[in-house]
């Protein structure tokens, strides 16, 4: 009784060990080839964390702005106050804003070419709000395989082991199963999240591009008004 007490306190112990275990001791049981691959998927996994914070920092401030903003814009231009309404748009910092004062710049001209002017600018406010979002989608595809490629020479790691030892254990090929399965764990889960990250970006930027495009279909009716 006492001698399987014993045991059971041992196996307890074992236990305890194995759980205090950290997570870089079981990268390193993958070798070299392991270790680079996960560095690698680290340095990607901090890439795409900045970029989704950034960009979705901006693309929010770009989606805000005051409700009133075309009101006042109408409000101006109707009493002839040009001045006010590019003064009104040079004090707010959005893409909608700077797409108005452009609009606003070319009154006097043809309201194709004021269209076109808006579009111009609305295209660059676009490009400026997807900026880095290529990025985030290539490490959405590219830490999975990865972490593909480090499931592949891991378990070519196992089977060289097991070609050239002589007793086979577990503990030979433990090296080369750790770095399969290890990185491809890990590059899975940065490329879900990448994934994640980037259609949550693009359905943000799909709104701002919603609101600029409303906002020009009220600047262009705005300047016919007073021909009607």
């Amino acid at each position: 009784m006492l001698y399987q007490t014993l045991l059971l306190f041992q196996d307890a112990d074992l236990e305890r060990e194995m759980e205090s275990q950290s997570f870089m001791d079981v990268i390193t049981q993958g070798g070299a080839m392991g270790i680079v691959i996960v560095v690698v998927l680290l340095a990607l996994s901090v890439i795409a964390l900045y970029i989704f914070v950034e960009r979705y920092l901006n693309i929010k401030r770009a989606g805000r702005i005051d409700q009133h903003f075309m009101n006042n814009i109408r409000a101006n231009v109707q009493s002839g106050n040009i001045q006010g309404a590019k003064a009104l748009c040079q004090t707010t910092d959005s893409p909608v804003a700077r797409m108005v004062e452009k609009g606003l710049q070319r009154i006097g001209k043809p309201l194709r070419d004021i269209d076109a002017a808006i579009e111009n600018v609305g295209n660059l406010e676009v490009f400026k709000l997807e900026k880095n979002l290529s990025t985030l989608a290539s490490i959405a595809g590219a830490a999975p395989m990865i972490g593909f490629f480090g499931t592949v020479t891991g378990m070519i790691l196992a089977f060289y082991k097991m070609s050239t030892e002589q007793n086979v254990t577990p503990d030979v090929l433990a090296g080369g199963i750790y770095q399969a399965l290890i990185t491809t764990a890990f590059g899975l889960f940065i490329g879900i999240l990448a994934f994640v990250g980037y259609n949550l970006l693009v359905a943000n930027v799909e709104k701002v591009v919603f609101q600029m495009e409303r906002t020009t279909v009220e600047f262009m009716d705005l300047l016919q008004e007073p021909s009607n």
